[in-house]
């Protein structure tokens, strides 16, 4: 399973790099607005930072308003993935994009038809929303469940996106399940890292070790 950073924070983008974790990164207006930037030139600083994948999003709502965003987006850098919403006019902007060999990335998908649809759009990633829909008693887990069996039902090259992580059992449920990818704040990656046995198995290997009175090189 692949790792994205679902962030606009430069310096958290670096953290998980240095960690060896991070294969790409999600991000969107909301988070670049929380960071008070400008949008463009800051999702332009996040591509030419991270090797891998970035998502960025069109502001647009509009079939020519999207495209016109999504080429200005695409010409910031090779790895640009153009995160468009599950609508009518978006659909069929993926579609023109997919044709031009631009990847694009599905964002707030809830449901198992809208999924399909994404795929028949030619949709490089589906981004499934697990938490959202968590937070209003429905299943998310079930919805990633479904989305994958269909596109392996159809052998789809879609990839599923898991977005909207709250916490480490998505993450696991997810990577159980089959999806491609997950894209989590920094805060949930630092916590799949830890387990309570690990913390106390490396405090008594260290204590017993004091004991000794020897060092490293003894």
């Amino acid at each position: 399973m692949k790792f994205f950073l679902d962030t606009a924070d430069l310096s958290e983008i670096e953290q998980g790099l240095a960690w060896g974790m991070v294969d790409g990164i999600t991000t969107n207006p909301t988070l670049i607005a929380r960071q008070g930037k400008p949008y463009l030139p800051t999702v332009r600083a996040i591509a030419q930072l991270v090797p891998g994948p970035v998502s960025g999003e069109v502001l647009a709502t509009d079939s020519e308003g999207m495209l016109d965003e999504a080429h200005r987006l695409a010409d910031l850098a090779p790895n640009m993935v153009i995160k468009i919403p599950l609508t009518i006019a978006g659909l069929s902007v993926v579609g023109k994009l997919t044709e031009e060999g631009i990847k694009t990335n599905v964002t707030l998908c809830f449901s198992s038809a809208q999924a399909l649809l994404a795929a028949k759009a030619g949709a490089s990633y589906i981004s499934p929303f697990v938490g959202r829909l968590d937070d209003i008693g429905e299943e998310g887990m079930g919805l990633i469940a479904n989305i994958v069996q269909i596109y392996d039902n159809y052998d789809f090259s879609t990839e599923v996106l898991v977005a909207s992580i709250r916490h480490p059992m998505h993450v696991v449920e997810s990577a159980l399940l089959g999806a491609h990818v997950a894209t989590l704040p920094l805060k949930v990656l630092k916590k799949l890292y830890r387990h309570p046995l690990t913390d106390i198995g490396l405090e008594n290997f260290l204590a017993d070790w004091r004991k000794t009175g020897k060092s490293f090189s003894d």
